[in-house]
C-alpha cells in the first residue's frame, strides 16, 4: 500500500511516545478516526489544515504495518481516497518522524516524502 503520513503538533507526538500509542488529535477524535495523507496529498493537507501552526511534526507509517488495524481508504477532498485509521496508532508503527517548520508563506514545509 505504501507510506502514509500524519501531521501533528510536537507536544501530541511527545505525549503519544510516552504512552506508546497515539489516539488522535482533536479533529481526529471529533471525526472518529485518525486522518492520514499519502505523499501526494500531504503538501495540500499541510497548507489547508496546518497553515500558521508552529511546532509541527510529520509521522511516516508503512500502511502495510497496520495490517489487522482498521485502516480504510475513503473519499475526501476532491474525491481522492485518503487513509483513515479507525483506532489508535501504536507508536511502534511509526517509521520516521521529522519536523515541519513554517515556510515564509506560513505553510508547513514538509520533508521529502517517499
Amino acid at each position: 500500500m505504501g507510506r502514509i503520513y500524519k501531521i501533528l503538533k510536537q507536544g501530541e507526538w511527545e505525549a503519544a511516545r510516552a504512552a506508546g500509542v497515539f489516539a488522535g488529535s482533536a479533529v481526529d477524535l471529533a471525526d472518529g478516526y485518525i486522518h492520514f495523507s499519502t505523499a501526494a496529498q500531504a503538501v495540500e493537507t499541510a497548507r489547508k489544515h496546518f497553515a500558521g501552526q508552529a511546532d509541527l511534526m510529520v509521522l511516516e507509517v508503512e500502511a502495510d504495518d497496520l495490517a489487522g488495524a482498521d485502516l480504510r481508504w475513503e473519499p475526501s477532498r476532491g474525491g481522492d481516497l485518503f487513509p483513515h485509521l479507525y483506532g489508535p496508532l501504536p507508536t511502534a508503527a511509526v517509521r520516521h518522524v521529522a519536523p515541519a517548520p513554517l515556510g515564509p508563506d506560513g505553510a508547513p514545509q514538509l520533508p521529502e516524502l517517499a
